[in-house]
């Protein structure tokens, strides 16, 4: 039976939160982790068998110092784990010299100095099969970058933090939070609990939950999809990467097969706003097919248009899609994390920790700052 009194309490026990439920556990918080889903659901943002992770950060600069410390941390955890969760497969990376991907690139590998190789076309076939890019595109290859098993490094955190001793209320929704005489009461449909501090990780019901935070999230529906290969030059076993390419129609990526004749695909930008999270068309849409076969087309002639299963996601999307971490307005000791973009599982480790530290100790080793409510007038 769960009690109803804990030292932290954290709301989302997906991505992020599944960590900060490990790292105050690992600290000897007595804490409980709420969510309405089971950990690795497919029902919010961190699902889909996997994501990539990558230091060169083409969308600032500023993100570097923490990927460096978050590779640390998924290394530790894989250990703990004892199974592995991160994939360095490499990572090609094109697009126009000018465009937001190469420059990006460039302009953080510069900045901290990080190894990445500028790839000459005329190696492309030979290195690379099954890729047909423009030579009107800029190739860049990050060797150390890769992938991660997304459900896998949820399960896992959470598999430790109860081993830990750590708390699970799963199954439960969430109705309401206060404070009051710096105790925190959080109500869900089930039960009541009490705790002296708190960290909210609510993924795409950060508009619900954290009204406080006056952000002007947007939900988007995410399709990903996975297609039939009829060629090995996309296996990892056989050395292929991920790849993340940007093209006049979008910004693309995907994923080396690892098992089987599929290739994971998605389009990173786009999407559709949705309303609600709880009710985002799961249906495989023509409109979800067509950017991606269209990209198939044009840079994958060993893939297929045979689509062969999908799931939906959702972003959260900040105003200027970076994220959102700070101390929650008219809180003490309570934190959250929102709007992260799109790009934030690779993070999850690295902020799960941060969380864990500003909640128990008041302040964290990482510079947060340029990721705090003040750049939005707020504070």
């Amino acid at each position: 039976m769960t009690d109803s009194r804990f030292e932290c309490i954290v709301l989302g026990v997906g991505g992020i939160g599944s960590a900060a439920l490990y790292y105050l556990a690992r600290k000897g918080v007595r804490a409980l982790g709420i969510d309405r889903f089971e950990p690795g659901h497919d029902r919010g943002s961190s699902h889909g068998d996997t994501r990539i992770i990558r230091l060169a950060y083409f969308e600032h600069p500023d993100y570097v110092p923490l990927l460096k410390k978050s590779y640390l941390l998924w290394s530790e955890l894989e250990e703990t784990h004892r199974n592995q969760l991160l994939f360095k497969s490499g990572l090609l990376q094109t697009g126009p010299a000018n465009g937001d991907v190469i420059k990006g690139i460039r302009r953080s590998a510069k900045l901290h100095s990080l190894e990445i190789e500028e790839v000459d076309k005329s190696d492309l076939n030979d290195r690379f099969p099954g890729f047909q890019i423009p030579d009107s595109h800029s190739v860049i290859f990050e060797k150390d970058a890769g992938f991660l098993l997304v459900e896998e490094s949820i399960k896992a955190f959470t598999a430790n933090a109860v081993n830990l001793g750590a708390q699970l209320a799963v199954g439960d929704s969430i109705v309401s939070w206060n404070q009051n005489d710096r105790l925190f009461s959080v109500l869900t449909e089930k039960n009541e609990y009490v705790s002296e501090r708190l960290i909210v990780s609510p993924g795409a019901w950060a508009p619900a939950i954290l009204p406080e935070v006056d952000v002007p999230f947007s939900i988007v529906r995410k399709p990903l999809l996975w297609y039939r290969t009829k060629s090995q030059d996309y296996s990892l076993e056989n050395g292929a990467p991920a790849f993340l390419i940007e093209d006049g129609s979008g910004i693309f990526y995907g994923f080396p097969q690892t098992g089987g004749n599929e290739m994971k695909l998605a389009e990173h930008t786009g999407g559709t706003v949705i309303d609600d999270p709880f009710l985002p068309d799961r249906r495989l849409l023509e409109t979800d097919r067509s950017s991606v076969e269209c990209f198939i087309g044009s840079y994958l002639p060993g893939v297929t248009k045979n689509c062969l299963r999908h799931t939906v996601c959702m972003y959260t999307r900040s105003p200027d899609d970076h994220f959102v971490i700070d101390a929650i307005p008219g809180t003490l000791n309570g934190y959250f994390a929102a709007g992260l973009s799109g790009h934030g599982y690779k993070f999850a480790a690295v902020l799960g920790k941060a969380l864990a530290d500003l909640v128990v100790d008041g302040k964290s080793k990482e510079d947060l700052d340029f990721l705090r409510l003040s750049r939005f007038g707020k504070c």
